[in-house]
Formats: C-alpha cells, structure tokens, sequence
C-alpha cells in the first residue's frame, strides 16, 4: 500500500441512482432491448474516479438494509414517503434488473462490493473510514456523509452532487464555507434543520441559518439543550418554546442522522487489482450486455493506474 494514495469509498446507490437518471435509457441498451443505462454510467464513474483521483484501494458500499428498523423505531417518518406500498424502496422498474449486473460485473473485476444486514451503505462507510488505514474518499451525492470528514486523518468527502465529473472535494473548511458548522456538527445541524429527502421533519421554525448559530454557539445538540435549562443562556423566548417543542425530536433524531461507525463489516481486501480477476466472464458479460465499451475503459483505467 502506498501511504500517499488514498482509499476510495464508493456510495454505490448513491452512483447507480445518479448514472440511472443521468443517461437515456434509449442510449444504453442491450441487444435484447433491455436498458442498460445505470451500468454503463456506473462503470464510466468508476473508471473517471480512478483516473482522477489514483487510489490504490476501492471497496464500493452497499444497502442491504436501505431504512434499518432500528432508525425507523426512533423515528417512523424516517424515509417513509419513500416506501413502495407493497413495501420496500421505490426504485425505477428498469432500475432494479440493473443493480445484480453491477454487483456482478464489480466481482469479475476484482472490486470489493460489501452490505451489512441491518445497516445502509453509509453505515458501511462510515465504519470503514474509522477502521481502515488513511487517507480516505468517500464518494457519495449523500449530504449526510459530511459528517464523515476528518482533517486529522484525514477523511474527505467528494461529494458528487453535481455529477463524478465536478467532484466537490470537501475538507472541513468547505462544510464550514457551506453551511457554518464543522463536519464534527453536521449531523446534529441536519436534525435542527430537518431534511425533508430522508424525512427528517428538523425543528419547526429553525432553518439553516438558526441551526448553525445554535451549534456554533453551544457547540453540539446536547450542550443546546443542556443551555435551554439554563435561565443564563439567553435564548429568545420565541426560539426556546420551539425547541422545547420539539424536544422529543430531538432526544431522538441524533441517533437516526448519525452515521454508525461500529458496523460489523466483514474482513475484506481492499487493493484495487491491476487487470480483472476474471476476464472472461468480464469480456462475456460485455458481449451479452452491449458493455464493451465501458468495460474496456474501465479496464484501461485499472492499467494504467498501476503504473501512475
């Protein structure tokens, strides 16, 4: 392992969902007709991540339980209006075939794919920042993975809001630039705040700005609680009756926000191979898919990341 080259943490939802809308199913099909698009645009994310960022290690996380049990018990709307009503995610029905494709393809290659029953794949993440060597990148359009960033470590996120092609390379001056809180105090800003895509209700009437003066001034979620006990601390009465309001919520929406860092993840070999383990089951499924393309690319990356 070269200490200098990071490993790379892969949000794999994060990026199949994103190539999925990001690409017309018409302009990525297999010769059967069946749309192929989410593939195609998650090999070509790959390969521009491993061109551009040279890492010499890659695990790509993975949502074997994508609303846990355990975070919908502390807080039922937590992801609720995007439950199918035959249960399970709402997911795109040409979305769905494509996913095993990608986990095959992902194993012919050589790279890691790893899920943890009972825990998303930012649990998956962020467990591995914690318990594998530095530096990391965690790639991911998830905003709550900003909690992640260590400088100590250090720890970035590349947040891919805007597409793989216009990372968003953020230490925690940048979460601080973005939203005037540490990457330390994300988790407990989100709760204030709310995030109406993982249905998080936040506080009524507490916005972005009201939530990161709270925390920059009181420093995390329990010392603001800890200051609305204190007749000292000077909270306007309008924004103490909201938070008193709301602290039921607030006992319990840290825990849901807070991404695990105790997943049990099993043991894994994280080295990013030079050429794919399995190259002829890699060249058929290229054939049988209409994937000649991205997968050469990506192959091609692989190469010529080795000798970098």
């Amino acid at each position: 392992m070269n200490d200098s080259r990071p490993l790379l943490l892969v949000d794999t939802p994060s990026l199949y969902f994103r190539a999925y809308f990001g690409i017309p199913e018409s302009a990525a099909r297999a010769p059967d007709g069946s749309p192929v698009n989410a593939v195609r645009g998650f090999l070509d994310m790959l390969t521009t991540l491993i061109r551009s960022r040279r890492p010499d290690r890659l695990v790509c996380a993975l949502d074997y339980d994508w609303r846990p049990a355990w975070r919908v018990a502390l807080l039922p709307s937590y992801k609720a209006h995007r439950v199918a009503p035959e249960g399970g995610e709402v997911v795109p029905d040409t979305l769905s075939p494509q996913v095993p494709l990608i986990l095959d393809l992902l194993a012919t290659i050589g790279i890691p794919a790893i899920g943890v029953d009972g825990y998303e794949a930012d649990d998956v993440l962020g467990t591995l920042t914690v318990s594998q060597p530095a530096p990391v990148e965690v790639v991911s359009g998830d905003r709550d993975l900003f909690q992640l960033i260590d400088d100590g470590r250090p720890v970035r996120l590349l947040y891919c809001g805007r597409g793989v092609a216009k990372l968003e390379d953020c230490d925690d001056a940048a979460v601080r630039a973005k939203y005037g809180v540490p990457a330390a105090g994300y988790a407990d800003f989100a709760a204030l705040r709310g995030d109406p895509s993982d249905g998080l209700p936040g506080v009524p009437g507490v916005g972005d700005k009201t939530a990161a003066r709270l925390i920059d001034r009181y420093g995390s979620l329990d010392g603001i609680l800890a200051a609305l006990d204190d007749p000292t601390s000077g909270f306007a009465p309008g924004l103490k009756t909201k938070l008193n309001s709301a602290r039921d919520y607030l006992a319990v929406a840290p825990k849901v926000v807070r991404v695990a860092l105790d997943v049990p993840v099993p043991p894994l070999t994280t080295t990013l191979p030079a050429a794919p383990v399995d190259p002829d089951r890699l060249l058929a499924l290229a054939e049988q898919w209409n994937l000649a393309g991205p997968c050469r690319r990506l192959v091609d990356a692989l190469a010529a990341n080795v000798t970098a």
